[in-house]
């Protein structure tokens, strides 16, 4: 009877387990859809990517604060970087860093060039943030 009680209990585990993963998958792909979020997209270039599709958006909010959002994060990630405002330049992605004359971290937003400071640049509700370590 021990067994039988035993193996019960085991199989409600596995059924509460897998219940709360599919409740968890269901809740971030709704999360992905919020319209006040911001995506980010981490590309190692060595056929890695880290996804962060709900970073809560708020006004004023820079791809600096993007990255000090997704760094919070449970699983988030570590970066470097060197200057503040006009002179913030991103060096390093957990354990990634520029080459300088060879590949560099880059970002875009919604697929356009970052043009100026990580620490000035401004995301809106929506956008999408990828950095990929590449080639300028």
């Amino acid at each position: 009877m021990n067994d039988l009680t035993s193996a019960t209990r085991r199989w409600w585990l596995g059924l509460t387990i897998a219940a709360l993963s599919c409740l968890a998958c269901g809740a971030s792909s709704v999360a992905a859809d919020e319209p006040d979020a911001v995506r980010l997209v981490i590309d190692y270039s060595d056929g890695v990517e880290k996804h962060f599709n709900a970073i809560a958006w708020k006004s004023g909010m820079t791809v600096m604060d993007v990255m000090l959002a997704a760094k919070k994060h449970p699983r988030g990630i570590n970066f470097e970087h060197k200057g503040k405002g006009a002179t913030a330049l991103l060096t390093k992605i957990d354990d990634v860093e520029n080459e300088g004359r060879g590949l560099n971290w880059l970002y875009r937003v919604n697929d356009q060039p970052g043009d100026r400071s990580i620490g000035i640049l401004e995301v809106k509700p929506g956008d999408t943030v990828l950095w990929k370590f590449d080639k300028y």
